[in-house]
């Protein structure tokens, strides 16, 4: 269930960036219309509703800082606005989650990674994402290494 709430966490997110729609609003669509809904083969896919509107509300909270995390793993001719979309609403959650609950930051990496193996599995994102991660990590909660 969380595992489900982390990736609508980020696809919220990446609606908000397109469509210029209030947290409140992102949130309240996400739980009536993609709780609870099916997969192609038909199965209840669940998630947990506290944790996603957690994970949004404060990627939206903390931006500014997440963003600054980021940069800071980041290559200097590449800030975070020049990154695809989808990375960037990927970071900003996993940054939230870093920065405002308390699941180990070896969790939160390889939750981050299955999720970028569904959007990018060619797995050439997949490595990148988990260097910025785990800079992210380390610069965030470095007693967990």
């Amino acid at each position: 269930m969380k595992s489900m709430s982390r990736l609508y966490a980020v696809q919220a997110l990446f609606q908000m960036e397109h469509s210029s729609v209030s947290v409140d609003k992102v949130c309240e669509e996400f739980l009536k219309f993609r709780f609870g809904d099916y997969d192609q083969d038909l199965r209840f896919i669940e998630g947990n509703q506290e944790l996603f509107k957690n994970l949004v509300s404060n990627a939206v909270k903390f931006q500014a800082a997440i963003d600054q995390m980021t940069d800071r793993a980041l290559v200097e001719k590449w800030p975070i606005d020049r990154i695809d979309p989808t990375l960037r609403a990927l970071f900003r959650v996993a940054g939230a989650e870093m920065k405002g609950l308390d699941t180990p930051s070896k969790v939160i990496i390889s939750e981050y990674l299955t999720i970028s193996e569904a959007f990018y599995p060619d797995g050439k994102e997949t490595k990148f994402v988990n260097a910025i991660l785990d800079f992210m990590a380390r610069d965030t909660n470095p007693h967990d290494f």
